[in-house]
């Protein structure tokens, strides 16, 4: 799959970002990728020329670009659980500088840069998180509801809070279809019972699953965390959502 770096204009300056797609000279329906807590690495590249080969066009934006282009720390081949409470501190003074005003800022400069590139299709876009990603995801399908068709999160941050402008209160906003793929440690019962019921409310296209012997982190090769069968599933859950809902666009 042919990728290439890139540079997005946003209100807050460039954001450094990677994209993934078919080599057949085509366009293809879009998605937006946001990563984990961990941010632009390798396995992400490598998740998304995966799903570049089912016929999407994927950006990747590095989520930290104000504090300088990706990798902005310097991250291990392997985040296992002895160095993993390490690369979080370092990375929580750029994660709580991100906060939800510069996420949806962001998300209007992704949305408006992946739907003009020349190999995209246009709109409709799916926009798909991981961990600190799902909610962001979950954020911009919200904000964007004639430009998000699909909108997937795996094993994700904070879906319901007290916050007045938490996730859940926002699923009413939502045309997207959506799955949510939990790890079992993510969420506790009474906050999954309480997203699954603003979905019903709302009248929500959703699945919202517990991934069995999963913990967060669980789609992401270079963690201990990393669960094989859970990944798989991921796919079998991610890929007809896509076909779904942008295989007209």
């Amino acid at each position: 799959m042919p990728t290439k770096t890139l540079q997005i204009p946003t209100t807050d300056g460039q954001a450094d970002a990677f994209a993934a797609f078919p080599d057949r000279g085509e366009r293809h329906p879009g998605a937006l990728l946001y990563t984990d807590a961990f941010g632009v690495r390798p396995v992400l590249g490598e998740m998304a020329r995966e799903l570049a080969k089912h016929g999407y066009y994927v950006l990747v934006p590095n989520l930290y670009y104000r504090h300088g282009p990706a990798p902005v720390i310097e991250l291990p081949e392997h985040i296992g659980e002895e160095i993993r409470p390490a690369v979080i501190a370092q990375l929580m003074p750029l994660i709580e500088a991100h906060t939800t005003e510069r996420a949806l800022r962001d998300a209007d400069a992704y949305l408006g840069f992946l739907t003009t590139q020349p190999e995209v299709s246009g709109e409709p876009v799916a926009v798909i998180g991981y961990c600190m990603g799902a909610v962001l995801a979950m954020r911009t399908a919200a904000a964007h509801p004639d430009q998000v068709a699909a909108v997937a999160g795996f094993h994700p941050g904070p879906l319901v809070t007290d916050a007045p402008d938490s996730p859940h209160r926002l699923v009413p906003k939502l045309t997207a279809q959506v799955h949510l793929g939990l790890a079992e440690n993510d969420m506790p019962s009474e906050a999954i019972s309480e997203l699954n019921r603003s979905l019903d409310a709302a009248g929500a296209g959703y699945t919202c699953e517990i991934y069995p012997g999963t913990v967060h982190g669980f789609t992401m090769s270079d963690t201990d965390a990393f669960n094989p069968s859970a990944l798989q599933r991921h796919w079998d859950r991610l890929l007809p959502l896509l076909d779904r809902t942008l295989a007209n666009s």
